[in-house]
Formats: structure tokens, C-alpha cells, sequence
């Protein structure tokens, strides 16, 4: 038996270019049909707004495309390794790999080496492009479907908490004092709950304390009494931009840089930030789920394919990736309400799923 880590560099070359492709078709096929199934049933609201047509519909799949990427590799990498080691197997290569010396971790490593550069790029991909184009898709929606924001860091539908009253924004956009909103609505309400007046303002500026409303019209709700004001006036004083921030952070939308600030922010105004910490190690987590795939999909390959046990053998694979992704889902809603603590909550399906994978592979064919 060998003691490299790797095959032949022909074989290497040759599993890797072969699993890579495989990857590739997979990944393609997936977004696809689910960008078509997506586009399908959001074109409706995009063509709703008017003067939107065929370019809105390019520029929705140009936003939505990047998430389907991101979130579907993990299981193309499942896929491409079950449909790379079932053929080899299929072609009796595997049986030949082993006979001449390699072991099963030697067969597995170019898939590792290729599944660590696609997760590598994933997480980079994520970065630099996911994040952009969730946050500019989401105010895209905010915005219903409307002229394109040109500012990303958007928080739609914000409910904020004024002592008994009530703050609406429909979007929010900068950070920190240059925080400004749209769409704005100001509820007044009495001891009993009861919304007593009704104060709407186009836009509204944080004036340090409270919001300065923007030529505000009001609602007596008792007298049903509407009043124009062509002045402006501040509302509000209790909701600082530190609350926005703790109510909208966005892990979706922002960076692994950016997320940190948020929890750092968050934390010094004595919030929890567990759900945010949990969403933090999962952006390193989820991408270098990618290299546990092949371990998990490894079982495809091995078994005497005449044997008749090779098809059982590849759903089993797709049975122990499936249930990674479900256990994975789990352990982070979990996280995000405080059941678990971030660090396991992002990283022991992981941790669980490459023990069960070795164990398997070990217990087989090692």
C-alpha cells in the first residue's frame, strides 16, 4: 500500500478533471430548473409594476442566480460524487485502483483536493457576490419591484418600539446618524393600546434624539381629522439607529466583515447576539461543507458492482448528504433562539457527519 496521500498524478488528474465536470453539469442543471420554477412564480409581481418588462425579468435572475449558486453547490458536490464513483465503480476502475495498492482515502483524495477549491471559491463567492446581490434583491423588494435602489444596505418594514408608541419605515437606508427613512408612519397610543393618532411622512432624517419627519401629515383618529404640516417635525425620540441595527441586521446581506461590526454594535448596547453568531460561523461552515460531501457520497463507490448492492449502495450516499443538510438546517434554527451555543450550533453536523463518514468508510472498505 502506498503512503502518499494521493494517487498517481495522471490518476489524480484524471478523477479530479472527471469529478470537477461532473460538479459543473450538476450545478448547472440545478439552477436552471430552479431559477425557471423561481422566475415563474415571482414574474408576476415583477410585470406588476409598471414599465417593467424583459429587462426586470434579466436583472431579478441576475440577483437570484448568485443565491441558487450558493446555496446548492454543497449538493452538487453530493451528486458529482455519486455519479463519478458509481461510474468508476460501474467500470470496474475503482476494483483496479484498489488492486494495484491505493486504499479507499487514496481513491477519495483528488475529490477532496477538487471539493477544497469549490469550497475555497465558495466561500469567496459568498462574499464578494452572494451578499451584494441578497441585499440589493431585497430592496428590489422592498421597493415592489420598483425603480432599482442604488443603495444596498436596505432594511425593509421596520417596526420599532417608541415607549408605548409604534415607528414604521418601509425602507432604511445608510448607517448611523445618516440613517434615513421611507415611507414613514408614527403611531401615538394611549395607556389602553389604543392608536389614538396617526402621523405619515414621506421620508424622515434622524435628527439626535428622535426622527424629523418630513412635511408629516396627521390623523386624529377620535375627531377623524386629517392636518397637513408644510413644516417639519421630530417624532421618535425614544428610537435610536442602534435599535434599527438590532432589529434588521441582515446576515444574508452582509459580509463576514461587515456581520462582525453588526454583533460588535449589537453587543455593546447589551443585546443577545446569538442568532447573528450563529449565522457568522456558518458562513465559514457552510461553504467547507463542500469537502464533506465526497466522504459522505463515498460509499457509492466501493462494493462489488456485480454484486447487485451498487445502486442500494448510492442512495445511501444521497440518504447521508441529505441528512447532513437536515440535521445542519436544524442545529442552526436552534442556535438562532439560543438552544444551542453558536460555535456547535454552526459547526456539529459537521463535525458529527465527517465521524459518521470515516466510520462508514473505515467500517467497509479500510
Amino acid at each position: 500500500m502506498q503512503l502518499d496521500i494521493f494517487p498517481s498524478a495522471t490518476m489524480t488528474r484524471y478523477i479530479g478533471k472527471m469529478f470537477a465536470a461532473r460538479v459543473v453539469a450538476v450545478l448547472l442543471m440545478l439552477v436552471l430548473v430552479l431559477q425557471m420554477l423561481d422566475l415563474l412564480g415571482e414574474s408576476g409581481e415583477i410585470l406588476a409594476h409598471p414599465g417593467n418588462g424583459q429587462a426586470q425579468l434579466l436583472t431579478y435572475v441576475g440577483l437570484r442566480a448568485p443565491q441558487l449558486v450558493a446555496k446548492f453547490l454543497p449538493y452538487s458536490v453530493l451528486l458529482a460524487t455519486i455519479i463519478t464513483l458509481f461510474t468508476l465503480n460501474q467500470n470496474s476502475e475503482v476494483i483496479a485502483m484498489k488492486a494495484s495498492g491505493l486504499s479507499a482515502h487514496q481513491v477519495l483524495a483528488p475529490l477532496f483536493l477538487v471539493a477544497g477549491v469549490i469550497a475555497i471559491g465558495n466561500f469567496a463567492f459568498n462574499e464578494r457576490i452572494v451578499t451584494r446581490s441578497t441585499a440589493t434583491l431585497k430592496a428590489w423588494q422592498a421597493a415592489n419591484y420598483g425603480p432599482l435602489p442604488t443603495d444596498t444596505q436596505v432594511r425593509s418594514n421596520v417596526w420599532l418600539q417608541d415607549g408605548p408608541n409604534i415607528l414604521y419605515a418601509r425602507t432604511v437606508t445608510g448607517e448611523g446618524n445618516a440613517m434615513r427613512m421611507t415611507d414613514v408612519t408614527w403611531h401615538r397610543r394611549d395607556p389602553t393600546g389604543m392608536v389614538t393618532e396617526i402621523v405619515r411622512s414621506p421620508a424622515a432624517t434622524y435628527a439626535n434624539p428622535g426622527w424629523r419627519l418630513i412635511r408629516p401629515t396627521t390623523f386624529d383618529v377620535q375627531s377623524a381629522r386629517r392636518t397637513q404640516d408644510n413644516g417639519d417635525a421630530v417624532f421618535a425620540t425614544g428610537v435610536t439607529p442602534t435599535q434599527i441595527l438590532i432589529r434588521k441586521a441582515d446576515a444574508d446581506a452582509e459580509s463576514l466583515w461587515h456581520l462582525t461590526g453588526s454583533i460588535q454594535a449589537i453587543r455593546a448596547a447589551g443585546h443577545s447576539t446569538s442568532e447573528l453568531e450563529s449565522r457568522w460561523w456558518h458562513k465559514i461552515s457552510g461553504p467547507l461543507s463542500a469537502m464533506l460531501m465526497p466522504l459522505l457520497g463515498a460509499v457509492a463507490g466501493f462494493g462489488l458492482a456485480r454484486s447487485g448492492q451498487l445502486f442500494m449502495r448510492a442512495v445511501i450516499g444521497m440518504a447521508l448528504g441529505f441528512a447532513y443538510f437536515v440535521v445542519d438546517n436544524a442545529a442552526l434554527a436552534m442556535g438562532s433562539f439560543g438552544g444551542y451555543p453558536p460555535l456547535i450550533a454552526a459547526w456539529a453536523p459537521f463535525v458529527l457527519f465527517f465521524l459518521i463518514g470515516e466510520a462508514v468508510l473505515i467500517r467497509t472498505e479500510e
